[in-house]
């Protein structure tokens, strides 16, 4: 019997193309998400009875889903965040599970340098204003002579690392492991966290979201750093407590706030954040390039087939 693989990354079908041709190539009989959006449980449930595979982009794989999915053999996670797949329920249910870390660092590190520049020049309010009829201008701030802290010091951090060179920034980062061999390659310093936040004009935002990570940018943290710091966000929302962001924007102890990512996804139209010019925010689309999605297709799907015939993937979880 053909191997049936559940495909929930959203858009897979249209932008892994080549991923696609390797699943079918294997002789999978594929099940498509095309809401466009991570499935919810009730309609997990639904379409997981007989399925062999998954492709799992936002949606949950728990143990609340695994008793409908008895089949199930492999995970392969289509991105590198790892909060919706519990490990240890993976586990305990037999089943072998891998991600994709560092294929999307170079897209998500571009935003990340987007959103810095928009942040630093107030290029999103000049827009408005310009497109309105005004002639507002400011004086600014340049990257070159900034120090860029680095919360995190993984593949996405690194890849701002090296885009920032250019800019003549000096570069700190804080890791729980740090990478010394990067770190010397890119001129970054590593430092304690307290350093890092302290000796800061700019942070960029790289931890995962873990039980010790949540919340962790909050009023305490804020009133460590200089102010009108700058910060982006594109690693995960719930790292930072927006309502005790938002008071440090209006009181101008944070001079600006460019995210990627949201507490709540889809975001509350009614967060007051939406109300401060100095606050920039997209749509968890750091990562959205043909690129990646390209790179991602392949090695999910390749990771599924060799998970399927019992060997080994990159970059397994369980």
């Amino acid at each position: 019997m053909k191997p049936k693989v559940l495909i929930t990354a959203p858009c897979y079908e249209d932008r892994c193309v080549e991923g696609l041709k390797i699943l079918e190539a294997y002789g999978c009989e594929l099940i498509i998400n095309r809401r466009g959006r991570p499935l919810t449980f009730e309609e997990q449930k639904e379409i997981v009875g007989d399925i062999d595979a998954v492709i799992a982009g936002s949606d949950l794989w728990d143990a609340q889903i695994f008793p409908y999915a008895k089949k199930l053999k492999v995970i392969s996670r289509f991105g590198v965040g790892i909060d919706t797949l519990n490990l240890d329920d993976i586990r305990k249910f037999g089943i072998r599970a891998n991600y994709s870390p560092g294929i999307n660092s170079n897209a998500v590190s571009e935003q990340a340098i987007g959103l810095l520049l928009s942040l630093l020049r107030n290029i999103p309010s000049l827009d408005r204003s310009t497109k309105q009829g005004g002639w507002v201008r400011y004086v600014t701030h340049e990257i070159k002579g900034q120090t860029v802290g680095l919360v995190g010091f993984g593949a996405v951090a690194r890849s701002v690392a090296e885009k920032l060179i250019p800019f003549g920034a000096k570069l700190l980062a804080y890791d729980l492991m740090p990478n010394t061999s990067e770190a010397e390659r890119l001129g970054v310093t590593l430092c304690p966290l307290d350093e890092v936040i302290k000796s800061s004009d700019i942070l960029s935002i790289h931890v995962p979201c873990t039980p010790e990570t949540r919340g962790m940018f909050n009023r305490d943290l804020f009133a460590r750093m200089n102010d009108g710091v700058y910060i982006v966000n594109t690693a995960r929302g719930p790292i930072v407590k927006e309502s005790d962001m938002y008071d440090a924007l209006v009181s101008g102890k944070v001079a600006g706030y460019g995210t990627d990512v949201f507490e709540t996804e889809p975001v509350d139209l009614n967060n007051p954040l939406f109300t401060l010019d100095q606050y920039i925010c997209t749509p968890h689309t750091a990562a959205e390039t043909y690129e990646n999605y390209r790179e991602m297709g392949i090695h999910t799907a390749e990771s599924i087939v060799t998970m399927l015939k019992g060997e080994t993937p990159k970059n397994v979880l369980v």
